[in-house]
């Protein structure tokens, strides 16, 4: 245990501006000595990461709790005052999470006392929605409680722009440095909820708002003849593991005309314990398992799955009796290539959003159907920001954004990934392949002969506390400093410091300046397309390393072998690498 956290704990027991009950529990710690504890939760304060702020729930300066959700809510304010958004106006939603109700109702009352009239979800809602009412309201910012995918111990506090974004430079730096001047917990301006509400302060989102996504979504179906007459022969299964989607997934689908898309009950109702998962992350396949049994026993074409908030869609297929589960990068690509093929007004000016992480094979597809592919650091803040810059030029046509992480966002209303359109636009896509007889991974081999064959990991490593966190600063100076001319045996052609934004050509030894924002991300660019990519969280205790490959020899089938074997060469070089770090 540090003198620092120690000392900060023993401030926050004493501070009268929290309730007795909480100032008793650190106290209780400090008597018991139970040094452990005091360390984890105090030995750093929150900090804003790529989603805001993320931690487990409970009373310490690396906790969230109702006093660091009213104190990030009062920066947020500050830095909506400082930049002059005049509109006066906020939006707030929450998930099924523990607190996450109070918390909300928490970021209205301080919205409220601070003269910005608070528009409120009356019932859970997911994270797409509340970026779409950001916008429907013209609201100067607006506030998400939740913590994703994350264990049932977690919430956050998703902090949101003018323009839907989650905040982006310079405004999130300005949050920041505000939420860590307001040291004076008297300065956080904070009221009664109930009486803000009947003082019309804090008003609960109506119907309209909702129904005017919806429309939105109802008119960027493709094939509306084709859904209209074939949409009942989709049967799809669908699991919100416990989360925000049940209702509105639901909603849209039947309202379209995919009326046999059916919904896991066991998963289907809200649960902040998430009693049927370890984990309700529809990327990890164990979460889906419920779903992917039910769908081989009743035969259903897919089974679907979205995360507590709704912005991750995952997708497994029923391949000839077999599950096929598709990864990130392919669902995006299959989006894609079905959005090349229908969508009306695909020209020039046409352009794709993705991360830097996100499969290179998007390249290829826009190289080859002219269309403009912009890249982005990791997380769908960055995607949205440029999209807002390049709606200002009426020629640009959005056509698809996405990152790997099981994120797309294929209709052009919200600024962040969204599970229920891209949902929707799956529905359609099945169906279509369906009437073709087609299963969707008969459709992603016809991509793969077309475009050639990429394939691309995720490896994913976990260091908790205060050690993990040094362990993984550890990694990632590790390499930083990299220095060999190859990697596993594939020649590095360049190296990427996304820190330092110096890209080094590592035959002539020539440095050049990368453009946008700085981020901690180390990049390495190999012979045959191969990269390499090695960046921290910025929400969870982990870091994460992104091998995409592309095979160019031999049948698919020789292609995939050879990929695959490639890629475990280099986990397998990564994992002695961090035992060693």
């Amino acid at each position: 245990m540090t003198n620092q956290a120690l000392e900060t704990a023993k401030k926050w027991a004493k501070e009268t501006y929290f309730d007795e009950k909480d100032r008793q529990e650190i106290q209780d710690l400090i008597d018991n000595n139970n040094e452990k504890e005091i360390n984890e939760r105090f030995y750093k304060s929150l900090a804003f990461g790529t989603g805001g702020l993320r931690s487990i729930v409970g009373m310490g300066s690396n906790r969230i709790s109702k006093y660091n959700v009213r104190r990030a809510t009062q920066a947020l304010i500050n830095a909506v005052k400082k930049a002059d958004l005049n509109q006066k106006k906020a939006c707030v939603s929450y998930d099924p999470r523990h607190f996450s109700l109070e918390f909300a109702k928490e970021v209205s009352s301080v919205f409220a006392a601070n003269g910005l009239k608070c528009f409120l979800f009356s019932e859970l809602t997911p994270t797409p929605m509340l970026s779409y009412a950001v916008r429907y309201f013209k609201a100067d910012c607006g506030v998400m409680i939740t913590a994703s995918h994350n264990p049932k111990i977690y919430n956050g506090f998703k902090a949101y722009w003018n323009d839907g974004s989650q905040v982006t430079p310079p405004h999130d730096s300005i949050i920041i440095d505000e939420y860590n001047s307001l040291t004076d917990w008297s300065q956080i301006q904070h009221g009664n909820f109930d009486d803000f509400v009947s003082e019309s302060m804090i008003e609960y989102i109506k119907e309209d708002c909702e129904r005017s996504y919806f429309e939105i979504i109802k008119n960027s179906i493709f094939q509306k003849d084709l859904v209209a007459k074939s949409g009942h022969k989709l049967k799809a299964l669908y699991t919100p593991l416990h989360g925000t989607g049940y209702v509105p997934c639901k909603k849209i689908s039947k309202e379209i005309g995919f009326t046999n898309l059916d919904i896991l009950e066991e998963q289907a109702m809200p649960d902040p314990d998430f009693s049927t998962v370890a984990s309700p992350n529809p990327e990890d396949s164990v979460a889906m398992e419920m779903a992917t049994k039910r769908m081989i026993e009743q035969n259903y074409d897919a089974c679907y799955g979205t995360d507590p908030d709704c912005d991750r869609l995952g997708v497994v297929i029923n391949h000839n009796n077999k599950p096929v589960a598709l990864n990130g990068n392919q669902i995006s690509i299959i989006m894609i290539d079905y959005i090349l093929k229908f969508h009306p007004n695909i020209n020039k000016n046409s352009y794709i959003v993705k991360s830097i992480v996100t499969s290179p094979m998007q390249n290829e597809m826009a190289r080859k159907n002219n269309v403009t592919i912009h890249e982005t650091l990791t997380g769908f803040k960055w995607m949205g920001a440029l999209m807002t810059k390049l709606d200002e030029d009426p020629k640009n046509e959005f056509i698809f954004a996405s990152e790997e992480s099981f994120g797309y966002m294929p209709v052009n209303c919200v600024r962040d990934k969204d599970g229920i359109s891209s949902m929707t636009l799956m529905n359609e896509i099945i169906l279509y392949h369906k009437t073709q007889s087609r299963t969707l991974k008969d459709a992603l081999d016809m991509i793969y002969e077309e475009y050639g064959y990429f394939l691309e990991s995720l490896l994913s490593k976990f260091y908790h506390g205060q050690q993990g966190s040094q362990k993984i600063n550890q990694i990632m100076e590790y390499f930083r400093n990299y220095q060999e001319e190859s990697f596993s045996g594939i020649k590095i052609l360049k190296r990427l410091d996304y820190k330092s934004q110096i890209q080094t050509d590592v035959a002539s030894g020539d440095t050049s300046k990368i453009t946008g924002y700085a981020s901690n991300v180390i990049g390495l660019h190999m012979e045959n397309d191969i990269r390499l990519f090695i960046r921290p969280s910025g929400t969870e205790p982990k870091i994460k390393f992104y091998t995409m490959v592309n095979s160019k020899n031999g049948s698919l089938e020789e292609k995939e072998n050879h990929a695959k074997n490639l890629i475990s060469k280099f986990e397998d070089k990564i994992s002695e690498i961090c035992e060693k770090a």
